[in-house]
């Protein structure tokens, strides 16, 4: 088909049960089954203790992921333009914030409000990569991941560059949770590079179809964890990458739309 063309080299993600891309491509490509385990996140290895001790959960899930991507493909960090894409951004501190301004006298941390803003992974990873490089931090409500790959697809073809692109999100706490549910930490991140590499996996080819009507895939075997977090709707790009075998996915995409993602190894 014809549409935005792109390779994608390191891949990695971050969820129950997925404790990396090495270790997650047997349980992905349906040769292994899944089994429910704890997210265990690293701690940034990349940012010296000071900024390390600052950092949250929803910071430190998408520099795990997005350090993991790009060690496994031999480029420099530093060099890389990026797209993060996230639905709730840092709920947990948002909603401490919050709680915070809602007592008399009640008082904002610093750390929390630098903390607070949608880009703020996106900041760690400069920090921690020492990259100048252009950055951008969408959310896109239920849509985040495909919206976000389009974009960091686009942005390869249209600027020749090579682009980290990262989606991840965290649960919100109570009184959040109930307005966007979400279950579990979930994280993914890949490299999108114009040519192929010795790092390439995968040529992906991406369009937007305004008017999907039925056209969408059917329900998945990950469906239940792609209900459980919107980053989580990169499962079956992911397990169509890990099967290594040429398919398209088709993923829903703002209302009545979809992105086809042809994959060819």
């Amino acid at each position: 088909m014809s549409g935005i063309e792109c390779f994608v080299g390191g891949i990695a993600l971050l969820g129950p049960g997925l404790p990396g891309w090495a270790a997650s491509q047997a349980v992905l490509s349906g040769s292994e089954p899944w089994q429910d385990t704890p997210v265990t996140i690293p701690p940034p290895a990349m940012l010296a203790p000071v900024e390390r001790r600052r950092t949250s959960l929803v910071v430190r899930l998408a520099l795990a992921v997005s350090a993991e991507a790009v060690g496994d493909t031999g480029l420099e960090a530093e060099g890389l333009d990026t797209v993060f894409a996230s639905s709730n951004g840092d709920g947990a501190v948002v909603g401490a914030i919050l709680d915070a301004l809602a007592i008399s006298e009640g008082a904002v941390s610093p750390t929390q409000f630098h903390n607070s803003v949608h880009n703020a992974a996106a900041g760690y990873w400069g920090i921690g990569a020492r990259s100048t490089r252009p950055s951008i931090s969408l959310g896109c409500h239920r849509d985040s991941f495909p919206m976000g790959l389009l974009h960091a697809a686009s942005q390869v073809a249209g600027r020749g560059v090579p682009v980290l692109f990262c989606a991840y999100d965290a649960p919100l706490p109570e009184p959040l949770a109930p307005l966007h549910p979400t279950d579990f930490p979930f994280a993914m991140a890949c490299v999108l590079t114009p040519e192929r590499l010795p790092c390439s996996r995968a040529r992906l080819t991406l369009q937007y179809v305004p008017t999907a009507d039925d056209a969408v895939d059917p329900p998945s075997a990950w469906e239940e964890m792609e209900r459980g977090n919107p980053a989580a709707r990169s499962l079956p790009l992911l397990a169509a990458l890990a099967a290594g075998r040429a398919r398209t996915v088709a993923l829903p995409l703002l209302d009545g739309g979809r992105l086809d993602i042809e994959v060819s190894p």
